[in-house]
């Protein structure tokens, strides 16, 4: 599994020992910012091996991949509001990294199941994407993904490889990186910062909690169609101005703490995910948002040795570039920028 110490390939390592008793995990992964040794931890050593390596080295790939069965690829550069600073990183991972996968898989003889995101369908006024809807991605990051996706379809066309994708809504729950908005709006509710919200705060998302998106990736890898899409979307639709609410809720603090911001450039304003295809499979996800939420605001509750460093380190750099604000060094953050 490449990018297996990151946020929802971690969860599907833990998912997939869980499932499938007698498999043992190879995990790739870089171990960047948000790809973690830490997100591992309580994993059984004798069925998980991690080599510290780049996706888009071809020789350790190869080297990984030998006495493999499959080849599920997580590794990616995932942050909307990073591949905006940064395009080029993203379109190394996420595109030659996929393609580098994909030659070492095909010539290993191995199913490749890609993991993308319902990004790459773009911006919805109405209605669900369906895995025939065009691609239109709007960021960096969903183009970099898009264009992963179109190399694995293309691999399975051309050379016959067996490849299949899983495109899947905003994920959300444990080990996530507070670079994102749940775990950034949980962890500053919780020291009663202020919680930055783009825009209006009315963009809508197809929440999906990981442990759903596990499930959805295994019955891919084990039952889906080679050559074909699944989508994995959420039960619910809920915008960020609800997301952030509700969090306030669950912490006890005030709405006094949201502060509206500069929307990003390019910001979708709705996501849509129709599943039908991968609910031919037997899939349906089991966690509804008003669940997942307080389930992830309990586990971040109660792990702050996992995501204390994270408050100490380079993200104070990320976050005072990112909201025009700092974070003191007790982990305190300034007021971020206003709208203008």
């Amino acid at each position: 599994m490449t990018g297996g110490a990151g946020f929802i390939g971690s969860n599907y390592v833990r998912h997939r020992l869980r499932a499938h008793g007698g498999d043992v995990v190879r995990v790739l992964d870089k171990l960047t910012y948000a790809g973690r040794q830490e997100n591992l931890s309580g994993a059984p050593k004798d069925r998980v091996e991690l080599i510290a390596a780049d996706v888009a080295d071809r020789d350790a790939v190869r080297s990984a991949l030998e006495g493999c069965d499959a080849a599920v690829n997580f590794a990616a550069e995932s942050h909307v509001d990073r591949s905006i600073e940064s395009p080029g990183e993203f379109i190394q991972t996420d595109v030659y990294g996929t393609y580098v996968l994909l030659e070492a898989a095909r010539d290993a003889g191995i199913r490749h199941v890609q993991i993308s995101t319902d990004e790459v369908y773009g911006d919805l006024e109405q209605g669900s994407a369906t895995e025939s809807s065009p691609l239109a991605p709007s960021s960096p990051y969903a183009a970099s993904k898009a264009g992963g996706d179109l190399i694995v379809s293309a691999f399975a066309r051309t050379y016959g490889a067996e490849t299949l994708i899983v495109r899947a809504s905003n994920n959300y729950g444990p080990y996530q990186h507070p670079e994102k908005l749940i775990p950034l709006c949980i962890l500053n509710a919780l020291a009663r910062d202020p919680l930055p919200i783009y825009g209006d705060g009315m963009q809508v998302r197809n929440w999906l909690f990981v442990e759903d998106c596990c499930v959805a990736v295994d019955l891919v890898l084990e039952r889906g169609e080679p050559g074909l899409a699944y989508n994995a979307g959420g039960p619910d639709e809920v915008t960020n101005l609800e997301v952030v609410r509700r969090i306030l809720e669950l912490t006890g603090r005030d709405e006094s703490l949201i502060e509206h911001i500069r929307d990003r450039p390019g910001h979708d304003r709705r996501y849509s995910l129709a599943s039908e295809r991968l609910g031919e499979l037997g899939w349906e996800p089991q966690v509804g948002f008003a669940e997942g939420i307080e389930r992830t605001v309990e586990w971040y509750r109660e792990n702050e040795p996992w995501w204390a460093p994270i408050r100490s380190g380079e993200y104070r750099e990320y976050y005072l570039r990112q909201y025009g604000a700092p974070i003191g060094a007790d982990g305190a953050a300034g007021s971020p920028r206003a709208v203008e």
